[in-house]
């Protein structure tokens, strides 16, 4: 297992290079430059803040010297739009706050998903089952730009129970959670009534239940182990995709974090931030499936890690 491991956290390295490479040419070629705003910038300004920045530089020279502070240094650069700080101090501010966002929304989708599909699989073709995949398939086909004001207008300019937006007590938290996980949790909840669905008419439980072990025990004990691998695989990219998806959110409802800021960079042509929230994003996708691919292999002991 470890030798598989260090294969995997080596691949990362040349996976990140070519994100990186990619990256760095899509962002050089959006039309416009960090610096275009409605006001024209005289261009002795505009000069001085291209030299200052070494973006008169020929755009091979730009990406070598990106390539080599941030190998050398691990410095991803200034950022373009906020004056006086750079892309680390950005991503170390905001890389906890989407990390804290995506955590408790993929244990409220874990928490609301898991349960809806362990119903609809043991009561199979019953009102409960279509009650819960009835749920699950209107929260796969709610975006999450369409239920945020949903939730906002019902339980913050109706109810007055949550604030509208801002991140800074747990009331904050609990709409962009809603918000960020309500799909997950119905994507789980479908992927959870499939596995279950495959091992309660499997050999060994019928052979659980001969031994007269009650209902509860044989889903909670035998079946939901198994049904629950599906659920396993998903988690990585599950994850990473519920981050990079918090954007929207983040946006919403007022967040600082990674996702917001992103939207910000790309509107304003902020080409280093782009590049760094883009490689931590590429980074925590490999990360986690590679985390992903050893919990199945701890879970499941038919398969084996190479």
């Amino acid at each position: 297992m470890i030798g598989f491991i260090l294969k995997r956290l080596l691949a990362i390295i040349p996976t990140l290079l070519i994100v990186a490479t990619l990256v760095f040419i899509m962002v050089r070629l959006v039309p416009g430059g960090p610096f275009d705003v409605e006001r024209k910038v005289p261009e002795e300004v505009l000069k001085a803040l291209n030299e200052k920045y070494r973006l008169d530089d020929p755009v091979l020279v730009q990406y070598k010297d990106w390539l080599f502070d941030l190998v050398t240094k691990g410095d991803l650069g200034p950022t373009f739009r906020y004056p006086n700080r750079t892309v680390n101090e950005i991503i170390a501010l905001s890389l906890p706050v989407s990390m804290t966002l995506g955590f408790f929304a993929m244990i409220f989708a874990l928490a609301v998903g898991v349960p809806l599909g362990v119903i609809g699989a043991v009561r199979q073709n019953t009102w409960k089952d279509t009650l819960a995949m009835a749920a699950a398939m209107l929260g796969v086909s709610v975006p999450r730009f369409v239920l945020a004001p949903i939730l906002v207008l019902i339980f913050s300019l109706n109810l007055y129970w949550l604030p509208v937006a801002r991140w800074e007590t747990w009331r904050h938290m609990i709409l962009p959670i809603i918000c960020s996980g309500l799909s997950t949790a119905a994507y789980i909840a479908r992927l959870t009534r499939g596995g279950m669905l495959e091992v309660i008419h499997s050999d060994f439980i019928r052979t659980a239940r001969a031994k007269g072990l009650s209902e509860r025990q044989v889903i909670v004990k035998h079946a939901l182990k198994g049904g629950l691998l599906p659920v396993v695989s998903y988690l990585g990219p599950g994850f990473s995709a519920m981050l990079v998806g918090s954007l929207v959110v983040e946006k919403i409802f007022n967040i600082p974090g990674m996702g917001r800021y992103f939207v910000e960079a790309a509107t304003n042509r902020d080409y280093n931030l782009v590049m760094g929230v883009m490689l931590v994003y590429g980074f925590l996708l490999m990360f986690f499936n590679t985390v992903v691919d050893i919990a199945y292999a701890l879970i499941d002991p038919r398969v084996e890690l190479k």
